[in-house]
């Protein structure tokens, strides 16, 4: 089956809705994703959106806050562009809907919070359920919207590109660096599928399965950033995995996060005797960076050989904490962790990729019509390591400057005819029955990244990493080309190219800077490694 569409964006996340919604109003949209319209990083995200609205906090300060959060690796005309243009994002949210929540002494101010790094409140929020609140309004807009489809659990497998259309001898110079759409599976229906695009927008979000630990939903396997890299768009930046400090710790909980907002809110780190910690690592103790607390958490694991330490909120009034955080509040106590009296056992877990497909200010890849905004992209706002809740408003700011230039280019195109991409080759692939090849694979990968490719690296474990995703790489190329593919064959597919850019990234950096440390390299190398680590195949 074939689809033309003006647009196509692949991800249903706040960044492929804000693109869908604004687009729509210059021509057709198709957005495809892997699994139900809602699943996705957004609808998890607990703390909020950062942005300057309190007359107390200024541009400045939060541009400062990036900057050094960034450890150097910022850009810094990118921080100053998103933070300016903040405001204006959040304002037009709540024009569509959008509850944040406000102060109970004044209901006309927004209640806003205050996360690690930051020198001002400025965490504009849903309680702890501002990402579900967002991407439930982003949802009711674009399906309200006639010029809008959305295809659930559609996977893209490859994009369409120069090596797709000379097949059929029709590539010309212009044509060469083009993108005109995707393949897709439909994973109801097993059919695959070619979706024709003038505009292609890779919105897919992050890649934290390619961890043995992670806060991400089960569908965050990198596909954008492998999609992409395959077809040759330039990566940058994948070294820079963020860890958030404080996943739930317990047997049967699965990705539960506890937002950052908790600590930002008095909550304490303290050891299994007690004792606070961070005062021993960092001046901001316990709202610190992000990396910093992640790997002070690493290094008291290690030094007591205890499996998680505590976050206690338990100072505040129960009050105050059933309804700041009634998400957290609830979801511990369904494991028997009332958090009004007890310490939350806490672990690190991979959280956010800061690196991606290497994008200008306006959010274009170096192959021509092909756009990525979220986290899938690297920007140049983020650096080395992320600033709590800058994600959600470089995901809405992208988004909308991504509209303004696609649209100039789609004008452009009007009338020119969509090229005859030729249809889905299975060849002689067959149905496997040896899926087991694809569980282990994809257990042994997450394994090694954490243990090898983790918190803190060092040139052997890189090394190791290296040889086994090398060895799993062959496997995969053989099967692939054997089997007829599957959402699971496609994900593995795509771990393993994420798993070995990331490692390829590491390895070329000879310095520890911000989420990348390496006890080989200790100290940060300005002189020769003040850039971006750029992939391109």
């Amino acid at each position: 089956m074939d689809m033309q569409t003006d647009y196509l964006v692949i991800g249903s996340g706040i960044a492929g809705l804000s693109f869908a919604i604004e687009a729509a109003k210059s021509g057709t949209v198709a957005i495809v994703t892997k699994k139900e319209k809602m699943e996705g990083s957004t609808n998890y995200a607990q703390g909020g959106i950062a942005s300057v609205l309190d007359p107390d906090d200024s541009f400045d300060l939060h541009i400062s806050d990036t900057l050094e959060s960034g450890d150097g690796l910022c850009s810094e005309e990118i921080v100053k562009m998103v933070v300016r243009d903040g405001p204006a994002r959040i304002h037009e949210l709540i024009s569509m809907g959008v509850r944040f929540s406000r102060r109970a002494d004044d209901k006309k101010h927004l209640d806003l919070g205050r996360e690690g790094g930051h020198s001002k409140r400025r965490i504009v929020h849903t309680k702890d359920l501002t990402g579900h609140e967002v991407e439930t309004i982003l949802l009711d807009r674009a399906e309200e919207n006639e010029n809008i489809q959305i295809f659930e659990n559609h996977m893209a497998i490859d994009l369409i590109t120069k090596s797709k259309l000379i097949k059929r001898g029709i590539i010309t110079s212009e044509a060469s660096q083009t993108c005109w759409g995707a393949y897709v599976l439909d994973d109801e229906t097993e059919q695959i599928k070619t979706f024709l695009a003038r505009i292609t927008v890779l919105a897919t979000g992050g890649a934290g399965k390619v961890y043995l630990y992670t806060s991400n939903p089960d569908i965050a396997t990198g596909d954008g950033v492998a999609v992409g890299y395959r077809a040759g768009v330039k990566v940058a930046n994948m070294e820079f995995v963020q860890f958030h400090p404080t996943c739930l710790y317990h047997p049967l909980a699965k990705n539960f996060l506890i937002s950052e907002a908790v600590r930002g809110e008095g909550g304490v780190l303290i050891d299994s005797k007690g004792n606070r910690f961070m005062e021993k690592y960092h001046p901001l103790k316990d709202l610190a960076f992000r990396d910093i607390v992640a790997r002070s958490i690493d290094m008291e694991l290690k030094k007591s050989g205890d499996e998680c330490v505590y976050l206690d909120i338990s100072q505040r009034s129960p009050d105050f904490i059933k309804d700041r955080f009634p998400h957290i509040y609830q979801t511990c106590l369904r494991f028997q962790i009332d958090i009004s009296k007890d310490p939350i056992p806490v672990v690190p877990a991979a959280h956010y990729i800061c690196g991606g497909l290497l994008t200008n200010e306006n959010g274009l890849t170096n192959l021509d019509n092909l756009y990525a905004i979220g986290e899938v992209a690297c920007t140049g706002l983020h650096g080395a390591n992320r600033l709590a809740s800058n994600s959600l408003l470089e995901a809405l700011v992208l988004a909308r400057r991504a509209t303004i230039s696609s649209s100039r280019q789609l004008e452009a195109k009007r009338g020119k005819s969509f090229p005859e991409a030729p249809k889905w080759d299975p060849g002689c692939a067959t149905d496997s029955e040896e899926e087991v090849v694809v569980s282990h694979n994809w257990d042994e990968i997450r394994r090694f990244m954490w243990n090898y490719v983790g918190i803190v690296r060092t040139n052997k474990r890189l090394d190791r990493a290296r040889r086994r995703v090398d060895i799993i790489q062959e496997e995969i190329k053989e099967y692939y080309w054997n089997f007829i593919v599957t959402k699971d064959l496609l994900e593995l597919r795509n771990i393993a190219l994420v798993a070995e850019i990331i490692i390829s990234c590491a390895s070329l950096r000879k310095e520890s800077r911000g989420l990348h440390y390496n006890l080989d390299y200790p100290e940060k190398d300005d002189e020769h490694w003040r850039r971006d680590t750029v992939l391109w195949d």
